[in-house]
């Protein structure tokens, strides 16, 4: 037999070798093995095994990694996909399949020294009194680790191997599971009963769950969804949907219970014998997220693992629980982007949390949005597809609105519990008699008062770390720039620094000018962050307790939780912070919500600035009157009267999306087209430019004559220099991305890049920076 193996550096084609007779029956499709290349030894993955191949002199496969293959044929089938739709080699796309301590070579798993009793034969011999106590736990216990026996009774090693010397005990390394969340205490909760709304959306997810399952996971893809009358689709413009039945948007407002739903659906899809995964952005993955999935399934008759997948697990922790997984022990997973590749089989449901986050986009190659290969690996392994949120994408709004998914809506919050009231402050009224605008308007600053008299709670909102956006000279006009980018730095007065939030760089804040010729000591530091409003509200509130949570904080993964844990239990009573407490927090104490500045985002060079203001303010609004007590959101802004502003004011999406659709469809932008960006970066500003103009040469004439399509550069990227890399852009506008991915990783491979020259491929970019 031969395998052919795809190895894990990127040469975009597959390479037999022999499988030899004592490795027969170990080597499947999946497998992990390390095999001879040139002069070294690599690891790759078995992606096909045939009886003969075209070569002569195959070299034998060294070993196999693992008990069992760790990439599973459906997960292979995806990487594939991701690897042609998403222009990248193969080779790439299975690296994000497997996390990397799952790729190594040695295998990853812990070993402890664990004590098991061994019942004495014959007498029972005489022991001291130190002996009997350490025996006494012993018996009780009857296998427990060496490390948690000496810590219970006080005794050393050496007095329990007396004990294994006397044949009462064994003691033999066994591995010792890593578990991020061994330590919580979890209490079972039982289903919750569901309003008509929530009723019905559950009933409808259910019926395809059923339909799904009678179906079977090896049934051939579904055909898409009816579309509407008289609409003309090409072969690439179908391949480009890859979708088909079951897939739900479920639309629901800031508090409507749509986790109660997932809980409920989830269990049905337990109940069919077919396991779940729910991918939450990383910033919402908080402890209490996660707690609720796991109280729901931690008894009960539908007991089961719930693992756990994100960035801030240790390496050891990912690998176990990713094998819980693979032995099929863990039937839950919930977990950031990466948690869409995790080997549940068979595969019921899959749940998008926060469909619209465009954390879901993954930044480095291959450049994948899991929330839409959740889509595609849903179709291919007949898996129902649930996509929630208060503000859904456009995107995904636009395919419900064509009956490509079916919509279900969640128009009121549980327990019929009112949306808070929303009032927007301009902002540029509000420093008329002074210097300038305020940090808190009036209006803020009155409504703080009165939550902490009344014993209540406040999330203040700035999306914006740091305590000024940046130094000026008003004698000179001097800005403190940063050497390696096209940006200002920002002002951190804890450090007393000036720091980059793109590549790090940072030095002393100085005292004066630093322009030779100006030496002006009145430099000024303008603009506001997440410190200066500290520092503000310390002034203006000393007695109340006010805690800043942003990434200068967090610097341990324990932190998130601490603070969370006390503005739960009341220790706090002013949470400040930037996008991370935005969402996936549920504190019924908070009854005022203020946002700092709201039109911050909404200036950027990106067609979708005004989309992402309104989900962060709708996000933000929503974690006020979660309670007995209605909720208050202030809003401070200089630009007040934006739609993107005055349509989260009345906390109505559809009217956004109608507007909004008209500018996309007018321009050709998403959802009415799709995008493909090419960026290029080198140090050399005009070499790049050059390039990039005889590169556009290139991709014109491989393109042309195509119908709905739209070439625009090369222009400097909004961040012109970052990182040293200087960036020029060309984007593509098309209806028929599948032809054009085709199409761009061909002209790539076809072409020679200057050395100091770099290329990269975005489809579906959410991020024009």
């Amino acid at each position: 037999m031969i395998a052919r193996v795809t190895l894990e550096i990127a040469l975009r084609r597959e390479f037999d070798y022999l499988i030899p007779a004592e490795l027969e029956g170990r080597v499947e499709v999946g497998s992990r093995v390390k095999v001879p290349f040139g002069p070294r030894f690599v690891l790759g993955v078995v992606t096909g095994l045939a009886t003969e191949s075209p070569h002569t002199n195959l070299r034998p496969i060294q070993k196999v990694i693992g008990a069992q293959s760790l990439v599973t044929p459906r997960v292979l089938e995806l990487a594939r996909w991701i690897a042609g739709y998403y222009c990248c080699p193969v080779e790439t796309a299975l690296k994000s399949v497997l996390p990397e301590s799952v790729r190594r070579e040695k295998a990853g798993w812990r070993e402890r020294l664990h004590v098991r009793m061994q019942p004495p034969t014959g007498e029972f011999p005489k022991l001291t009194r130190r002996q009997q106590d350490v025996w006494n736990v012993i018996e009780e216990h009857r296998d427990l680790p060496l490390q948690e026996l000496t810590r219970l009774t006080g005794c050393t090693a050496e007095t329990v191997r007396r004990l294994e010397d006397r044949g009462l005990v064994v003691i033999a390394p066994q591995i010792a599971e890593r578990d991020p969340y061994a330590d919580e205490q979890i209490v079972p909760t039982r289903p919750l009963t569901l309003n008509p709304e929530q009723a019905v959306a559950l009933e409808r997810i259910n019926h395809a769950l059923d339909h799904a399952a009678a179906r079977g996971p090896d049934a051939a893809a579904p055909q898409g969804a009816p579309r509407p009358a008289g609409e003309v689709r090409s072969a690439d413009q179908k391949a480009d949907d890859d979708t088909g039945e079951g897939v739900f948007l479920l639309h629901g407002v800031t508090g409507s219970g749509k986790t109660e739903v997932y809980l409920q659906a989830i269990a049905h899809s337990l109940e069919m014998g077919r396991g779940a995964i729910v991918l939450v952005p990383e910033i919402s993955l908080t402890p209490q997220t996660i707690e609720r999935f796991k109280a729901r399934f931690c008894s009960g008759p539908l007991q089961t693992l719930v693992a756990v997948l994100h960035s801030h697990l240790s390496a050891g922790e990912r690998h176990d629980e990713w094998h819980k997984i693979r032995q099929g022990r863990a039937r839950i997973v919930i977990g950031a982007r990466s948690a869409i590749f995790a080997p549940v089989e068979p595969l019921g449901l899959v749940i998008v949390d926060e469909e619209h986050e465009h954390s879901y986009k993954q930044e480095e190659a291959p450049r994948y949005n899991a929330r839409d290969v959740a889509v595609v690996r849903g179709r291919r392994e007949q898996a129902v597809v649930v996509l929630g949120s208060a503000t859904p994408s456009l995107e995904s709004y636009y395919n419900a609105q064509h009956r490509k998914y079916a919509l279900l809506e969640l128009k009121a919050r549980a327990d019929n519990r009112k949306l808070p009231v929303v009032r927007v402050v301009d902002m540029r009224y509000e420093g008329r008699h002074d210097k300038g605008p305020p940090l808190f308007s009036q209006m803020l600053r009155e409504a703080i008062t009165h939550r902490l008299e009344e014993h209540e709670q406040v999330i203040l909102f700035l999306n914006r770390r740091g305590f000024s956006s940046s130094l000026q000279c008003p004698k000179c006009g001097y800005v403190a720039g940063c050497p390696h980018c096209s940006l200002a730095l920002t002002y951190h007065r804890p450090q007393q620094r000036l720091m980059c939030h793109i590549c790090g760089y940072y030095e002393n804040a100085p005292e004066r000018c630093p322009e030779a010729a100006c030496q002006n000591p009145a430099i000024r530091y303008a603009g506001v962050g997440t410190q200066r409003v500290e520092e503000g509200l310390n002034r203006l509130f000393p007695h109340a307790r006010v805690q800043r949570m942003d990434s200068d904080v967090l610097k341990r993964k324990e932190d998130y939780r601490r603070i969370l844990g006390d503005f739960r239990t009341g220790r706090i009573d002013i949470l400040l912070g930037t996008q991370m407490i935005a969402k996936g927090l549920h504190f019924p104490n908070v009854t005022l919500v203020g946002i700092i500045y709201a039109d911050l985002s909404l200036h950027r060079a990106d067609f979708r600035a005004g989309e992402r203001t309104f989900q962060l303010l709708t996000q933000v609004s929503g974690r006020a009157g979660r309670g007995d007590v209605e909720g208050e959101v202030i809003v401070q802004a200089f630009t007040p009267f934006h739609p993107a502003i005055q349509y989260a004011r009345r906390h109505d999406f559809v009217s956004f999306y109608e507007q909004e659709i008209e500018f996309r469809q007018a321009l050709s932008y998403p959802p009415w087209s799709r995008v493909a960006l090419l960026t290029l970066k080198g140090r050399n500003e005009d070499k790049v430019r050059l390039f990039a103009e005889y590169l556009k040469g290139e991709l014109a004439k491989a393109v042309e004559g195509w119908p709905h399509l739209a070439l625009a550069g090369p222009a400097p990227a909004p961040l012109l220099r970052a990182e040293t890399y200087y960036r020029y852009q060309i984007m593509f506008r098309t209806r028929q991305m599948a032809r054009l991915s085709r199409t761009l990783a061909t002209v790539e491979q076809a072409i020679n890049l200057p050395d100091d020259v770099a290329l990269t491929l975005d489809i579906d970019p959410v991020d024009l920076s």
